[in-house]
């Protein structure tokens, strides 16, 4: 009798986790963020503009990456000439030395299909850098007013 009267005056223990103190930091820090968010500084980015220049370049160079990652070199829209990677950044190097400007004069512009793999004009970009191409740019669409 005094075993089954100890235990009932023994204290049951919980097997339950008390969430009122977390939610209370959570609405702190909520309203905290809350507070803050707004007197946070916001970054301005410059994004790139097309179509500012103030005068059109005398001497073009296009690269034009076609279907099945063809290369072709068009000079000042002239008729293009296929070309294969390994050969292209010493060909472009040549067409700008004979630039009237001098030595990197002559800009290079590089389209591409849509359809084209994103990682064939970075190859290509790559490869025009490595040769000593110092002005490189990528051909865009513009659309709209």
């Amino acid at each position: 009798m005094a075993d089954s009267s100890l235990r009932s005056r023994r204290r049951r223990t919980k097997n339950e986790i008390n969430m009122v103190p977390f939610i209370d930091v959570m609405l702190v820090l909520l309203i905290i963020f809350m507070v803050s968010a707004p007197l946070m500084p916001t970054g301005v980015v410059d994004l790139p503009s097309i179509g500012k220049a103030k005068q059109a370049p005398d001497k073009v160079i296009e690269v034009v990456l076609g279907k099945d990652n063809a290369l072709t070199v068009s000079i000042d829209k002239s008729t293009p000439v296929a070309i294969d990677l390994a050969g292209l950044a010493e060909r472009v190097k040549d067409e700008q030395d004979r630039a009237a400007g001098g030595p990197d004069s002559a800009p290079v512009i590089i389209s591409a299909r849509k359809d084209v793999q994103y990682d064939s004009v970075v190859q290509v970009m790559d490869k025009l850098q490595r040769g000593g191409v110092k002005r490189v740019g990528l051909a865009v669409r513009t659309t709209g007013g």
